[in-house]
């Protein structure tokens, strides 16, 4: 059965290569802005979840991969986009979360939730096993490999007597890891040819002695380092003559495309240039959710000018971050002044982690509450969602607080659409 993202990788092989966007978030705005943007353009919508985000003991959002399949499908259900064009990935699937454990018992868990994935009806797989467990003494590519193909094992047998596609697997990982740990070096190296070709070899080597065959034919991607990243307050913008050895070195491997992570907040210039560059699977999620903070943070400034009780979410969130530091603490540094902005305004937007906190979500309603019960001036509207105002004014949007909230995360996946093809 051929599948959309099929269709995406094979259109490399002519002169006109697609994109697809892949939405890596769990924030239910970010996912229905998906759906209605796939919705109004009339394809299928890529929507990937973590290995950390959500597993077989709940991640951190607390959803089993059953759970996020539950999830996205009732709000496809509200938005009422169609759930057979809705394709679910699995996002750095390895032992990741248990790498601080022995191999056996890491890659134990790993198989289980790549299981779990496969069966909840997750059919785009990224197999990850790049990082070493805590009796890791001699780890290798070769190490790396031949855990790869030992989970695609477990998906393959998780699949059996499904009625979905089979699975797409995608191997490989970025260097440095995702989320913009490293991004304020000066600037990033880009996977050596040969580095991708080694990883691939020594992948479809350890496929095929398992005589997973027919698993290794449906490799559609590679994830590497095209040299784009993201920090606190630094985006490192794709440069594609540095990546055109690279970008060569795939156009010989029939049926493989790159798969890009990190994308956020490259220009609509840059991602258009990576897909036709052959990174044709663009990962995002912070910018989605970096676009749902700049929403509420101006939706909060005019309830302060409007309303004799506002919720006063801007605090409620600083107060959550800092009762509670472990999703941003490893992430911010600098002066208390610097960690304040970064808490709030960085491109890492660590903040993400607490939208779902009950004082948060609570503050959160009362603010919709707030601005749902009044109107709205225009005025305000052009201070501080200006795109938002032209479009209100033109007609193109409601001046409603969803309707506001969800065209301001449409604002990053227009530059997508853009990238992918899909004008």
């Amino acid at each position: 059965m051929i599948t959309y993202l099929d269709f995406v990788v094979q259109s490399h092989q002519f002169n006109r290569p697609l994109g697809i966007t892949s939405i890596c978030s769990a924030h239910p705005y970010v996912i229905e802005a998906a759906l209605r943007n796939g919705k109004a353009k009339q394809i299928p919508v890529l929507i990937e979840a973590t290995c950390n985000q959500v597993n077989q003991y709940g991640g951190y959002t607390g959803m089993t991969p059953a759970d996020f399949v539950r999830f996205v499908e009732g709000i496809a259900l509200r938005v009422g986009f169609p759930r057979e064009r809705i394709l679910l990935g699995g996002d750095h699937l390895g032992p990741l979360v248990w790498a601080n454990e022995p191999a056996a018992s890491a890659m134990a868990k790993a198989g289980a939730l790549v299981r779990a994935y496969v069966e909840a009806g997750f059919r785009k797989i990224h197999l990850d096993c790049s990082m070493p467990c805590a009796d890791d003494h001699n780890f290798s590519p070769a190490v790396v490999a031949e855990r790869a193909a030992e989970l695609a094992a477990e998906a393959e047998a998780a699949s059996q007597g499904a009625s979905l596609p089979l699975p797409r697997y995608v191997i490989g990982t970025e260097v440095p890891p995702a989320g913009g740990a490293k991004a304020e070096e000066n600037r990033l190296l880009v996977t050596r040819p040969e580095d991708a070709a080694e990883t691939l070899e020594l992948t479809r080597q350890a496929f095929l002695k398992r005589g997973l065959d027919g698993a290794w034919e449906r490799v559609v991607a590679m994830v590497v380092q095209p040299g784009v990243e993201f920090g606190d307050a630094q985006v490192h913008e794709y440069h594609r003559e540095e990546a055109q050895t690279l970008s060569r070195f795939i156009e010989a491997q029939p049926g493989l495309v790159y798969e890009a992570h990190s994308t956020d907040y490259q220009s609509r210039e840059a991602l258009r240039a990576l897909v036709e560059d052959h990174f044709a699977i663009l990962k995002v999620g912070p910018a989605l959710t970096f676009a749902f903070r700049e929403a509420v943070f101006a939706l909060a400034a005019i309830e302060e000018v409007l309303c004799d009780e506002p919720s006063r979410i801007v605090k409620v969130l600083e107060d959550a971050m800092l009762s509670n530091p472990k999703y941003w603490v490893k992430y911010y540094r600098g002066d208390e002044r610097a960690l304040a902005l970064a808490r709030r305004y960085s491109f890492s937007d660590r903040i993400r982690y607490y939208w779902a906190t009950p004082a948060v979500e609570q503050a959160f309603q009362h603010l919709r509450s707030n601005l749902t019960r009044v109107a709205i001036p225009l005025t305000l509207l052009s201070q501080y969602l200006p795109q938002q105002y032209r479009k209100v004014r033109e007609g193109w949007l409601a001046n409603a607080f969803d309707a506001l909230v969800l065209d301001k995360i449409q604002t990053v996946l227009e530059d997508y659409n853009l990238a992918c093809g899909l004008g």
